[in-house]
């Protein structure tokens, strides 16, 4: 991916963790952070929707409620599809880019329904260390904005596209490409704190917590407040 992306081009100040350094002596340019992000959100959307439909299937076969858990899974999957979809409007993928997301969305689909019917929680423990890939990229590239090294993004009558405005309900004042990242790297966030909570849980019988009603008025966790997710205990 980083290959595909320039990152390892980037030379990183940080070389022993090159994906996750936050600075580089040589940042990407618009075009480099795009194509990263298409080919990143390409392959995201795709646990949510392996997961939700197998368990769809089982709750199907079993005649047995899933306790929500489809629903979030499904859900985070639209996520990162209008993710795509809003980076989508910014640039057009060439035909070798396209080729590249066809076969990576092919091999990691059919990883992914493999393992999630073998073992879930070894799926769920690997998104969420995917998330938190996600969530260093878009914090280094919010940096690299804020360190004026994207004048396109930083320029004043630069628009974020409308699906996004309205998808995120975005308010006035508040839609510069800054603020898109800020919300789409909060989305990733949260999407970490799910899967590694899920990994945490019974596959078959625990109920999902994010979408729970708790005893004596508990709030509802909040996934992005814990990378590394909430333990069995502290939401069954």
């Amino acid at each position: 991916m980083d290959k595909a992306t320039g990152m390892d081009r980037a030379q990183q100040v940080d070389k022993a963790n090159p994906t996750t350094a936050v600075e580089a002596d040589k940042p990407l340019t618009e075009a480099q952070w795009l194509i990263r992000f298409v080919f990143l959100e390409s392959i995201a959307g795709v646990p949510g929707m392996v997961g939700g439909m197998l368990r769809h299937l089982g709750s199907l076969r079993r005649m047995k409620r899933d306790n929500g858990w489809i629903e979030t899974l499904l859900e985070e999957s639209y996520n990162e599809r209008m993710h795509l979809l809003t980076f989508m409007k910014m640039c057009e993928p060439g035909w070798f880019m396209k080729l590249m997301i066809i076969g990576a969305q092919g091999v990691f689909f059919n990883g992914m329904f493999i393992m999630y019917l073998l073992n879930p929680k070894i799926v769920h423990r690997f998104v969420g260390y995917l998330e938190e890939e996600a969530v260093h990229t878009y914090t280094r590239s919010i940096k690299e904005l804020e360190d004026g090294h994207l004048p396109r993004w930083s320029d004043p009558n630069f628009r974020i596209p409308d699906i996004a405005v309205q998808y995120w309900n975005m308010p006035e004042g508040h839609q510069t490409m800054k603020d898109l990242l800020l919300y789409i790297r909060a989305d990733e966030a949260g999407h970490r704190g799910v899967n590694h909570t899920f990994g945490n849980l019974n596959q078959k019988e625990d109920p999902n917590p994010f979408v729970s009603k708790f005893k004596d008025h508990k709030e509802r966790p909040n996934p992005s407040l814990k990378t590394s997710g909430f333990e069995r205990d502290e939401v069954v």
